[in-house]
């Protein structure tokens, strides 16, 4: 690792004053945010982030309020640890694929330190970004190329990847986000905004190194996500290679308002499949005013992968995919009545 400067901010203002500079997030960024630290600090002793400075945002969270529920949706604070929301009985039963998300990620370990706000924003496992022996990575080292396309690239992307990078988003947590059309409050030099979630990170467009929107120096203070009926009836569903401790290779984050059999609502968030947090809204129309079939949970996943491309090892994953979504919706549709308080 190499020699950085380490500075606590005593509110987002002084936050976004030392955080400030050019490349919000990016790999050669001179400031990055610490939150629970479990992504930046790996990166940082890989040599693959090279901060000159790090600002610590752990006194930021005596002010803010985990999770406050309101007539309208609920509001998690960015600061709050992963653990706390997952646990949290409301949230369970409220916004059970909130819940399940981060249930379902990382070691109890990890969850007890990772931040909401470091969660979403976390980068991407591809071995080749993370691995200096490699030379051929754009999302590292701009215009170099990415080896992962004729490389091993069993777990890589599917969905909204271009020849300029197929890394795959590895989180949970924002694929629900993004089912669920929460939006995100900042604060930064530009003073409070809120920007919906689904806007927060970028296609490569030939720029993977480019992977945020945020300005620098701004910061994720809080989670808005909108109330329905569809988010009691909702919930994640996780394939991984092992049970434990694993980053999924395909995930589907399912919300449904429901009347008998009809979909009156549908909302689904594809994950482990796709170079950003990734929500189906093609998937959404084939269900809508629609009774929930096998045969049409069916024809819902084929229009949720219907542009995808794969890379050679990464083939099967169109196909998990297209099955993880129909096993997710109708494990959905057996769950209790979501008008149901």
């Amino acid at each position: 690792m190499r020699p950085f400067a380490f500075d606590s901010a005593a509110n987002l203002a002084q936050a976004s004053r030392l955080g400030g500079g050019t490349g919000q997030g990016q790999t050669d960024a001179v400031a990055q945010f610490l939150g629970g630290g479990t992504t930046l600090i790996d990166l940082m002793k890989l040599d693959v982030l090279r901060p000159q400075r790090v600002v610590d945002l752990e006194p930021l969270r005596a002010s803010s309020v985990d999770i406050e529920f309101g007539p309208t949706g609920m509001r998690l604070s960015a600061f709050a640890r992963m653990a706390t929301v997952a646990d949290n009985p409301r949230v369970q039963s409220e916004y059970p694929v909130i819940a399940q998300s981060l249930a379902l990620a990382a070691s109890p370990q990890i969850r007890n330190m990772a931040t909401l706000g470091g969660n979403v924003l976390q980068k991407t496992r591809c071995p080749y970004y993370r691995d200096h022996s490699w030379n051929a990575c754009n999302k590292r080292d701009p215009g170099s190329g990415c080896t992962a396309i004729s490389g091993f690239n069993r777990n890589h992307a599917v969905l909204g990847v271009d020849e300029s990078c197929i890394a795959q988003y590895p989180g949970d947590l924002g694929v629900a986000l993004i089912a669920l059309d929460a939006q995100l409050n900042l604060s930064g030099p530009r003073g409070a905004r809120r920007i919906p979630f689904s806007s927060l990170h970028r296609a490569a467009h030939g720029q993977p190194h480019i992977e945020i929107t945020l300005d620098p120096g701004e910061i994720i203070t809080s989670f808005f996500v909108p109330s329905g009926l569809w988010t009691r009836r909702s919930l994640y569903l996780k394939v991984r290679d092992r049970a434990s401790y694993e980053f999924a290779i395909a995930s589907a984050a399912v919300a449904l308002e429901m009347e008998a059999d009809k979909v009156v609502n549908a909302r689904i968030g594809l994950g482990g499949i796709a170079y950003r947090p990734w929500r189906s809204q093609e998937a959404e129309k084939a269900l809508m005013g629609k009774p929930l079939t096998e045969a049409n949970a069916q024809a819902a996943a084929e229009a949720a992968l219907s542009g995808a491309k794969s890379h050679g090892q990464n083939d099967y994953k169109p196909e998990l995919a297209r099955r993880t979504v129909v096993r997710a919706l109708l494990q959905a549709k057996a769950l209790p009545d979501s008008s149901v308080a």
